[in-house]
């Protein structure tokens, strides 16, 4: 009885094991990807992103997204950052964010995301380009 209970410990031990392996590794299975990668400079400038799940290629809806910051790290001016604000996607999968870009160059866009059914966040710095 007792080597019977230990060998269902164990086998239980190793599921769950296995279990919490498969997803912390696939997390790293989602990203961020920009829909486009220049805006004009200026006030009011939106960018759409879209959660992408490399495995499949498919579009993730209902993640929740939060922007932690829009600076221009890119050319070395870390300081230089701005608000961002989610305003709401045109369609399932894609995140949009309002912006002003105080200046032509590249900015950061630093995002995180919760995807249901999945631990931990998925974490991107994308490049957005800002043109005059």
């Amino acid at each position: 009885m007792t080597t019977s209970n230990v060998a269902r410990a164990a086998i239980a031990a190793l599921i769950a094991a296995a279990f919490a392996t498969s997803a912390r590794a696939e997390i790293k299975n989602y990203e961020f990807q920009l829909m486009q990668p220049t805006v004009k400079a200026g006030a009011d400038r939106i960018v759409t992103v879209r959660l992408v799940n490399k495995a499949s290629g498919k579009s993730v809806p209902d993640a929740v997204v939060f922007a932690s910051r829009l600076d221009m790290a890119p050319d070395g001016m870390q300081e230089m950052a701005t608000k961002v604000t989610p305003v709401p996607g045109s369609e399932p999968g894609t995140y949009r964010f309002k912006a002003t870009f105080g200046m032509a160059g590249r900015w950061q866009l630093s995002l995180g995301a919760k995807v249901q059914g999945e631990t931990g966040t998925v974490e991107n710095k994308l490049v957005v380009t800002a043109e005059q």
